[in-house]
Parts: C-alpha cells; structure tokens; sequence
C-alpha cells in the first residue's frame, strides 16, 4: 500500500510539473506572437468600436472606427464629421478592446492602401479639408496634389472653395507633419 501511495504521488508530481511546463511554453508562445501585432492589427476588429485618440499637435480625437488602413484610421464623429488620422500622430489609444486580428492576415491590396491613396481621393475631390499639423496649427485648404510623403494643399479661408483669388498660400506639407484631415461639408 504505502509504495501505491508513493507512486501514485510521483506521478501527481509529474503530472504538475507537465502542466507547469506547458503552461510556461503557451504564456511564451503569447508572447511572441503579440510581438509581431501591429497597431493596424489591434484596430481592424475595432471597426464600430467608439475610441478616444490620444495625439500630438491636436489632442484627443474622439469618433467611432469606420475604417482603417496601415498608416490611418478614420472616425465617424457625433457631429456627423469625419476626421482621417495619420497612425503616426496618435500617442495613445483608449478603448478599443481586446480584440485583435491575426497578424499578416489582410490581403495585399488593401495592406497597400496607405495615407497617400486616401488624401489623393480627397484631392481628385477637390472638397475643402481642414487640417491639423504636429505643430498645433490648423489650415483651412483643398489638397492639390499627393506624392508618396507630402501633401501639397492651396490654403484659403474657411468654407471657401479653392479660387485662384482665394487662395492665400500655396503650401507643401510633409506627410508626417500631418495629424488629422477633416473634410468640410
């Protein structure tokens, strides 16, 4: 009996420190897989997900996620605005959840659809923007022409259309002085 005894609390041993060690081996497989998740990753399921964004230059921008891309996110605000942010503004991110979608999963197409495709849309539109610079300044202008990283953009005042006669400068921006674009209605 007291050898059953001794045997079966051996293997109650075993048995723990199998558990212990696998245990070890999925908390660090957890972690090497969150170390490949991008932002990107972390807001595509929060598609309709209300956010508080935290961001240098403009403060905190607050909207719900109606589509994102590699380098930005658009939010649907509650006065029926939309605001386009550039990733590389945000300092911080409140609200999202945590969800988070596999890493490598988009389709290339899309995972190509960066900051430039979304402000060349806007400037084949010619709709009258308002934009935020890191530097705290805001513009009121209609985006001319995009290159792979700068905005050039015809400065006027706001709710006016782009007119030659309106326009007070003619500025190029560089992509990553950019914080927000909100379209004008």
């Amino acid at each position: 009996m007291r050898w059953d005894a001794m045997f079966a609390d051996l293997e109650a041993q075993a048995e723990a420190l199998e558990v212990a060690e696998r245990a070890g081996e999925v908390d660090e497989r957890v972690r090497a897989e969150l170390g490949t998740l991008t932002l990107f990753d972390r807001l595509r399921p929060a598609i309709a997900s209300p956010v508080r964004l935290r961001t240098a230059g403009a403060g905190v921008v607050t909207g719900t996620i109606s589509r994102a891309g590699p380098d930005w996110v658009l939010l649907d605000q509650d006065n029926g605005r939309e605001v386009l942010v550039r990733l590389g503004a945000v300092t911080g991110i409140s609200g999202l959840g945590r969800l988070t979608a596999t890493p490598d999963s988009l389709d290339p197409v899309t995972a190509r659809l960066g900051l430039w495709f979304v402000l060349r849309r806007i400037a084949r539109d010619r709709s009258p923007v308002t934009v935020r610079l890191m530097d705290g300044s805001t513009l009121h202008a209609t985006v001319d022409r995009v290159g792979a990283d700068f905005v050039e953009a015809a400065v006027h005042a706001p709710g006016e259309l782009r007119r030659p006669r309106s326009v007070r400068e003619e500025l190029l921006i560089p992509m990553d002085a950019l914080v927000s674009v909100y379209r004008e209605a």
